[in-house]
C-alpha cells in the first residue's frame, strides 16, 4: 500500500548579522505559501535557520552570544511561522540555537501541521574547537558556544511513516544513520551550514559539495531511508556557504536537488513504502546485521590505535 508525501527543502540565502528575525521568518513564511501552492505537506528548513551562524566568529561577551538563541519556542517572533503552518495544514522542520537553563544547544525540532511540536533532537556532533584560531578567514566554534546534545537520536511516528532528525555534521558519521535506521526511521530530516572553504584542508575545498551528497546518499542507502536536507548557503559575513539542498531516495538517489544558493523550494512526491525495498533484500538487517563483532564501534577512542601487525 503506498505511503505518499510531498516534501520540500526549503533552502535560505545568507542572513545578515543584523538581519532581525522578524525578516528571516518572513523570508520561511513566503517558501511555505509557495510550498502550499505545489502540494507539500512537509517543509524542512536549515539549521540555526533564524540568525546568521554565529560560530563562524570569535565572541567572548555571553550576552552578546545568547542573542543568537532562543529561550523558548515557539517566541513572539517565531509564533507566525506556527501559525502559518497551522493555517495551510503543513508540517515543519525548523533549526535553531537554544537555551535551556544553563544549558546551550544547536537544536531541531519537527513540527506537526497542527502547529505543535512532535519532536526534538539537539545536535550530538559537533565540529570545530572552542578557542579562537586568529589565522582562519573565519570560526568553527561550535564546541565553544554549544553542549553536545542529551537527547539521543529520536525517532517519532509522524506523517504516516517513523521520523528521524539529526544536524549538519552529524550527516557525516555513519552510527548516526544506523542508530536512526536501526529504529526504523523512513524519512530524516536535516538542516545545515557548511562552509565552501576548509582553511586546515584547503586541498579538498573543492569537494566539499561532493562529501555533502555523498553522506547523505550513502546514510539513505545503507538504511533504506529518505532524507530531506536543507542548507543555509551562499555569502554570509564573509563565509561562503555550499548549497545542494536535496531530496534522497531510499535507493540513494538524489531525486531532487536545489540550482542556487539563495531562497529557494526543492520538492519531491515520494512513497514511504519504498523503503521496504531496501529493508527487505541487501539491508535486511534481522538477517544479514553481525552486531556481536561491531562493539569496537562503541568503544571510546582514548588513543589512537595500534596498526595491524602484517601477514607473514
Amino acid at each position: 500500500m503506498p505511503r505518499p508525501l510531498t516534501v520540500a527543502a526549503a533552502q535560505l540565502g545568507p542572513i545578515a548579522d543584523d538581519e532581525p528575525r522578524a525578516s528571516a521568518v518572513a523570508r520561511m513564511i513566503a517558501l511555505m505559501e509557495k510550498a502550499h501552492r505545489r502540494g507539500v505537506e512537509l517543509v524542512v528548513f536549515p539549521e540555526a535557520a533564524l540568525t546568521a551562524f554565529f560560530p563562524h566568529w570569535y565572541m567572548e561577551d555571553q550576552a552578546a552570544i545568547d542573542r543568537y538563541f532562543e529561550t523558548e519556542m515557539p517566541s513572539a517572533e517565531t509564533q507566525p511561522l506556527f501559525d502559518k503552518a497551522r493555517e495551510l495544514g503543513i508540517a515543519f522542520h525548523l533549526g535553531y540555537a537554544e537555551i535551556d537553563g544553563e544549558h546551550r544547544y544547536n537544536t531541531a525540532i519537527l513540527v506537526g501541521p497542527d502547529g505543535t511540536i512532535v519532536s526534538k533532537y539537539r545536535k550530538v556532533h559537533l565540529p570545530g574547537y572552542r578557542e579562537n584560531e586568529p589565522w582562519r578567514p573565519f570560526q568553527n566554534l561550535e564546541k565553544r558556544y554549544f553542549e553536545r546534545g542529551n537527547l539521543g537520536f529520536p525517532v517519532v511516528d509522524a506523517l504516516g511513516g517513523r521520523v528521524g532528525l539529526c544536524i549538519c555534521n552529524d550527516r557525516r558519521w555513519p552510527e548516526v544513520w544506523r542508530i536512526l535506521g536501526l529504529q526504523n526511521a523512513e524519512l530524516v530530516l536535516l538542516g545545515y551550514n557548511t562552509p565552501q572553504h576548509d582553511p586546515a584542508s584547503p586541498a579538498i575545498d573543492h569537494l566539499q559539495d561532493f562529501h555533502n551528497h555523498l553522506s547523505l546518499q550513502a546514510g539513505a542507502y545503507q538504511n533504506g531511508t529518505y532524507v530531506v536536507a536543507t542548507a543555509k548557503a551562499g555569502l554570509e559575513e564573509g563565509c561562503e556557504m555550499i548549497g545542494g539542498s536535496c531530496i534522497v531516495a531510499p535507493t540513494g538517489e538524489i531525486i531532487a536537488v536545489a540550482s542556487t544558493r539563495g531562497d529557494e523550494l526543492v520538492v519531491a512526491d515520494i512513497d514511504l513504502d519504498r523503503c521496504k525495498e531496501i529493508r527487505s533484500n541487501i539491508f535486511n538487517f534481522t538477517a544479514h546485521r553481525q552486531p556481536d563483532l561491531y562493539t569496537a564501534i562503541a568503544e571510546p577512542m582514548t588513543a589512537a590505535r595500534p596498526a595491524p601487525v602484517p601477514a607473514k
